[in-house]
């Protein structure tokens, strides 16, 4: 980081204009700092069937959540639906196999919402049987101690 000139054009002292240049600046290497961080990767389990509109704005929101949080998302239900027809009863398991094989990249497995559908009953039995970490929210992004 290069430092900010203590001096003003005339060559006069000019420390106010020194020290805030120098704190602008720290706090630009601190959002970079933040940005490069190690980011442990999460898991978004919520619902996608039923109201599909409703529940991917909501998995948005979940994984927006866990970003702020300083964690690395992944929700397949955002990803896999791109290309594959959940409509399809054997695209939508193939879906689910390569969600589950991603969970186990994952140091958590984050539970969103009141409702635990059956693909989420899948996600959160195969993060039990590996022994990766549960942690439950409210639709409201607030967490639950269960």
């Amino acid at each position: 980081m290069r430092k900010p000139n203590y001096f003003n054009k005339e060559g006069y002292p000019d420390p106010t204009h020194y020290y805030a240049e120098l704190h602008m600046m720290q706090e630009e290497q601190k959002r970079k700092d933040e940005l490069y961080s190690f980011r442990p990767i999460v898991y978004i389990c919520s619902p996608y069937a039923g109201d599909i509109k409703e529940n991917v704005r909501n998995a948005r929101r979940y994984s927006r959540f866990a970003v702020k949080k300083g964690y690395l998302p992944i929700a397949p239900h955002l990803l896999f639906p791109q290309f594959l027809n959940d409509a399809d009863a054997h695209e939508r398991e193939v879906g689910i196999y390569m969600g589950l094989v991603m969970l186990t990249k994952c140091v958590e497995l984050w539970v969103f919402g009141e409702k635990i559908s059956e693909g989420m009953k899948r996600e959160i039995q195969k993060a039990k049987w590996r022994n990766i970490k549960i942690r439950y929210f409210t639709s409201d992004l607030q967490e639950e101690i269960k």
